[in-house]
């Protein structure tokens, strides 16, 4: 195995595609208003993002397994810097989902082939430990995101998002081209690309499939983020109702990002103290039960924000403890079993913000998203 890779470009890599999406979050009543759409077509843009990163995930999982893990980042964050610049020339709404589509296929690249270095480099209690981390960092993103978003979105709409977006990732793929070491394992370098591909498509998915608690890891990754990712898709909709606008809403991610470091914290506080991963799954949906609930009595004020910062720190307890454990078993395929879980996790995500645009009522959906991931946990501690 080769160097392993700065902790701090990990944490940026994993933070990137959810900067992403929330730098786009405050701008969506604006893109309603620019390209003549309804509320619910601004708000499928997310569905459609969750859907096109699904594909990115298998295919760069994939690739990764095939070219190696730098190559695969490179190549990826590529596509999605000329794509985010496409979309700041899109003339109708039909081009910019295109381009959105294609930003989140090749944005993708950095959460999966993340999420594999990382498992090419540390195991067991150590991955868990680097996993806190990247909470941590994933904590801080909402509030880049959103509050950036807001005034990007004030001072010049979706173009001023997309042309900052365009930025960033030029300017990180500069840095990954310095920085980034090849961290797959030298017995794969001897694995033919036939081999391989052939294993992807044949051996490694029937094996997956079958496996109930892939399923189920997939499902609670997939109820985290919808409960974390419908406050970015109606939240911007939910702040004009009361009176505000998109400064206001980028604002809100502080209370956010406070919820998922404390999370964050407390997740490593509790493995610290041997708290098992069945215990701290249990007690991240139980925190997002109880936020969904208040969320849905409160949403009439702002008050819900209260209730909102418990549902996120279940998300920050919840997310690395499954995340960590989710693959212990295809270590030897890290990057293939790796697109292969975020391919199921990422299709669910996507179906369930194209419902959640459809209710456009937060606490509704929030609510049923905890009390299904309630019921999935207590299945798993029965088995």
């Amino acid at each position: 195995m080769k160097t392993k890779p700065a902790l701090g470009l990990m944490v940026v890599l994993i933070m990137f595609p959810q900067i992403v999406e929330t730098i786009y979050s405050p701008v969506l009543p604006h893109i309603a208003t620019r390209f003549d759409v309804s509320v619910k077509a601004a708000s499928q843009t997310l569905s459609v993002y969750f859907l096109a990163f699904a594909l990115g995930v298998i295919v760069w999982g994939v690739v990764a397994d095939l070219l190696g893990r730098r190559k695969t980042m490179l190549l990826g964050l590529s596509v999605y810097a000329l794509s985010a610049a496409g979309a700041v020339v899109a003339p109708s709404f039909e081009l910019l989902m295109v381009a959105r589509g294609l930003s989140a296929f090749g944005i993708a690249v950095g959460s999966v082939v993340t999420q594999t270095m990382l498992r090419d480099s540390y195991d067991g209690p150590a991955l868990s430990k680097v996993y806190s981390y990247m909470g941590m960092g994933i904590s801080i993103s909402p509030v880049i995101g959103m509050m950036s978003g807001g005034f990007l979105a004030e001072w010049g709409g979706h173009s001023y998002v997309f042309v900052t977006l365009s930025g960033l990732a030029i300017t990180l793929l500069g840095v990954s081209v310095i920085m980034l070491p090849e961290t797959m394992p030298e017995i794969m370098h001897g694995t033919t690309p036939e081999r391989t591909a052939s294993s992807v498509l044949g051996d490694l998915f029937r094996q997956m499939i079958k496996d109930s608690d892939i399923w189920r890891s997939a499902l609670l990754v997939a109820i985290f983020n919808v409960l974390l990712f419908s406050y970015y898709l109606q939240g911007p909709f939910l702040f004009e109702q009361l009176g505000y606008g998109s400064i206001a809403f980028g604002r809100s991610g502080v209370v956010l990002a406070i919820g998922t470091f404390a999370g964050s914290l407390l997740n490593k506080q509790l493995i610290q103290h041997g708290f098992t991963l069945k215990r701290l799954v249990l007690i991240a949906t139980l925190l997002g039960v109880s936020g969904a609930v208040g969320v849905l009595l409160l949403q009439g004020s702002l008050w819900f924000l209260l209730p909102m910062t418990l549902v996120v720190m279940g998300f920050g307890i919840g997310i690395p403890n499954i995340l960590s454990q989710a693959l212990v078993n295809y270590r030897s395929q890290a990057g293939s079993a790796g697109a292969m879980l975020g391919l199921l996790y990422y299709l669910m995500i996507g179906v369930g913000l194209a419902a959640a645009g459809t209710v456009q009522n937060l606490g509704a959906v929030l609510v049923t998203c905890a009390v299904v991931a309630l019921v999935v946990v207590g299945a798993r501690a029965r088995t």
